[in-house]
């Protein structure tokens, strides 16, 4: 790793923190925290089985049970057992937590839309041409 490349890591790294902090302060009067919607999330598109859920979200399996469970006393997921295999289990996201996503998911979105809001449009820009790097940085397409 070059001296540059270690630079610009800490600086992103910087960075990184302040968004994930400011957007847990705007979340903070949801009743359900940033963790609990970044589980949320990873059901939008349908049931996970636990063990897939704890490695997405670098946590133990007791941690993530523990998330579940939570998030389930609260009726905005559903456990169940896979078809193939009764043995593992896997969650559903309920209608209610569907609502909750969405409406914590807007808030963010309506504050990151007025922060925007305050850029020149060549500040944007750039934000909108940094995008891919940002998403083959970080593993996407």
């Amino acid at each position: 790793m070059t001296a540059s490349e270690r630079e610009l890591a800490e600086q992103l790294n910087l960075r990184l923190r302040h968004v994930v902090l400011m957007l847990r302060q705007v979340s903070a009067d949801q009743t359900v925290t940033p963790q609990q919607l970044s589980v949320l999330s990873s059901l939008e598109h349908g049931p996970r089985r636990m063990t897939e859920l704890a490695a997405e979200h670098g946590v133990r399996l007791p941690t993530m049970t523990a998330q579940i469970n939570r998030l389930e006393r609260d009726g905005l997921v559903t456990r169940g057992r896979d078809g193939a295999d009764a043995r593992v289990v896997t969650v559903r996201l309920t209608g209610t937590g569907r609502d909750r996503l969405i409406d914590g998911r807007e808030q963010r979105l309506a504050f990151l839309a007025d922060r925007i809001a305050h850029l020149t449009d060549e500040e944007r820009a750039r934000v909108a041409a940094a995008l891919p790097a940002f998403d083959k940085l970080l593993g996407g397409p």
